[in-house]
């Protein structure tokens, strides 16, 4: 079995982005502590672009991605995030 990783872009509305930056740093921290199949959530802050922010995580197979998506914290998360974002894109990767 393959793992997987995302690569997740989200555009914040500028006056969001603080806050947003903590929301999602907490939400990763608790996704590690308390998923198995997560082996890696790393926050990027681009150098340039200031409403940019990017994941990159990695789970140990489609199963550990599926127990994210349909996790609480991640619902819960999305609800708390929606009004700060202008977009967001997700590109799902196998690891090779």
């Amino acid at each position: 079995m393959s793992k997987i990783a995302l690569i997740v872009e989200f555009e914040t509305k500028p006056e969001n982005r603080a806050a947003f930056i903590e929301l999602i740093r907490g939400h990763g921290e608790g996704t590690l502590a308390d998923e198995d199949g997560c082996l890696q959530f790393d926050l990027l802050l681009p150098t340039e672009g200031n409403g940019r922010v990017f994941l990159y995580e990695v789970y140990r197979d489609e199963a550990a991605l599926r127990e994210h998506n349909l996790s609480p914290r991640l619902a819960a998360t999305r609800k708390n995030y929606a009004d700060m974002l202008e977009s967001k894109t997700i590109h799902v990767c196998t690891v090779g």
